[in-house]
């Protein structure tokens, strides 16, 4: 007899008594491993062996890449022993396992269940446990005995808690700044920090030993407003102009110059910033764009999204250009060969859809050589960017489906949404930083956290000094205590 999931199971949960039982029967579950999976794990059961949480170290090891714990298949079959077969009222007895290949994120696995032996005298159950993967290769093994209950147990599913893994926000930041610990400081020019957060953001990023700050604005009001917010602007240098024009074209001559690696908007408009750079020398020929470097918990490595806030609606080129940017920045962080995702809301290129149409010829154009030093494919849905399983319940075979590092939206509402749903929704960690000219830009919101300003200024130094020998992006650790809501 095989156990079948009914529309039934999803309200009640029934157990079998052991005189139900006969040897021959089955029961299984099936479940896709997230990231989300190993950091719950890891924070539940206190194993951080860095194989399961960490991309750099687990890149050295034989299994080149972060796996599951061995465990954490062994309790999906407890799962299926405690709910299906025998199910509710079931009592371990012993287990015996082997583990024969590694589970890694997005892997699908098929826990099964097979009574073998039945014990009337002691309601013994032994059963032939198995968990397999997608290809149907064989991921554990082993054999559980079990004493089965004797009574009917019938109970209404309880509802789990809503568990969600979240990023400790400090704890990034301090792993970042160990990162660009041994580039030094940068000489940065902070263009107009005429209000309390963006002066903040310039002494914050100054303490944390990323930059020395060149404040550029109207000397008195700045005196005034350290005084007001209780700082102290001690030998930090000001260049006195009196308006946010001024302070951006003072900038631009700055780092023209070579007297400063970067800039940072303070508290004047983007487009006031922008439209100095883009009439200056500081521009290239290569289209500037905007690069958002984002960790989130539900997914393993840190990526990138671009173009969030430059270009409203880019062409081909352009787009050709926000992905050269985005590489760029990638090879920065040690990725040799970063995987790029052209999104799309399809998969499939459709002549009514133009982002499709796009991300064909982009692709085409990395064939061509004419985009290097990645990976290329698209049109991919977010779905299939971001997740393996999705991209197989699809059919794509591709590199890049389920393990993207630069995500390349049509244009920039999309990555905007994207990038905000993330941060506010999806607990994800985020950094921002202007590529394409001569110098990184740093565009600071005011609803941009301090970590969230600090690590921008980190990328930023890491795109300047560009390290000979670059270390991958570190990767985000489990949160020991999970969120736990109603």
């Amino acid at each position: 007899m095989t156990s079948t999931f009914g529309s039934e199971d999803l309200e009640v949960l029934r157990n079998r008594t052991f005189d139900e039982i006969a040897v021959g029967d089955r029961a299984s579950i099936e479940r896709t491993l997230t990231a989300s999976d190993i950091q719950l794990f890891a924070a539940m059961s206190g194993d951080i062996n860095p194989q399961h949480i960490d991309p750099q170290f687990a890149e050295s090891t034989r299994f080149h890449g972060v796996i599951a714990h061995g465990m954490w298949g062994a309790a999906l079959i407890s799962a299926v022993l405690g709910t299906r077969l025998p199910g509710p009222g079931t009592i371990y007895a012993g287990q015996t396992l082997k583990f024969h290949l590694p589970v890694r994120v997005g892997d699908t696995l098929t826990i099964s269940v097979v009574v073998a032996e039945r014990d009337p005298a002691k309601h013994r159950l032994v059963l032939d446990c198995l968990c397999s993967n997608q290809e149907g290769k064989t991921v554990i093994s082993g054999e559980a005995t079990v004493i089965a209950p004797t009574e009917r147990i019938e109970r209404p599913r309880g509802t789990l808690p809503q568990v969600r893994v979240s990023l400790q926000h400090g704890d990034e930041l301090v792993r970042i700044l160990q990162y660009v610990k041994p580039l030094g400081r940068m000489k940065m020019a902070v263009v107009y920090p005429c209000d309390q957060v963006s002066l903040a953001a310039a002494l914050d990023a100054r303490a944390a030993g990323l930059i020395e700050p060149v404040l550029i604005g109207p000397r008195a009001r700045l005196q005034a407003l350290a005084e007001q917010s209780g700082v102290q602007l001690g030998e930090v240098a000001i260049e006195d102009v009196p308006h946010g024009e001024a302070a951006a074209a003072r900038a631009v001559e700055l780092a023209l110059r070579g007297e400063v690696e970067a800039l940072m908007k303070g508290s004047l408009h983007t487009d006031e910033l922008m439209a100095a750079v883009v009439k200056s020398a500081l521009r290239t020929e290569r289209r500037m764009s905007h690069c958002f470097i984002m960790q989130t918990p539900a997914y393993p490595r840190p990526f990138i999204i671009t173009d969030a806030a430059l270009n409203i609606a880019p062409t081909l080129r352009d787009k050709a250009d926000i992905i050269r940017n985005a590489v760029d920045l990638a090879h920065a962080f040690g990725i040799a060969q970063p995987r790029v995702a052209i999104l799309a809301a399809v998969e499939t290129i459709n002549p009514d859809m133009p982002a499709t149409l796009d991300a064909a010829a982009l692709c085409k154009m990395a064939d061509r050589g004419q985009i290097a030093g990645a990976i290329l494919d698209g049109p991919l849905a977010f779905d299939n960017a971001v997740s393996a399983a999705a991209a197989r319940t699809k059919g794509i075979v591709s590199p890049v489906a389920g393990a993207a590092d630069i995500l390349v939206v049509p244009d920039l509402e999309a990555g905007n949404m994207l990038a905000k749903q993330l941060e506010y929704l999806g607990g994800a960690a985020s950094a921002g930083i202007v590529l394409g000219a001569r110098v990184p830009i740093v565009l600071t919101s005011r609803a941009d956290t301090r970590e969230a300003r600090i690590a921008s200024c980190a990328v930023a130094l890491v795109v300047a000094r560009r390290p000979a020998q670059p270390l991958v992006f570190p990767a985000p650790a489990p949160k020991e205590r999970a969120e736990v809501g109603a």
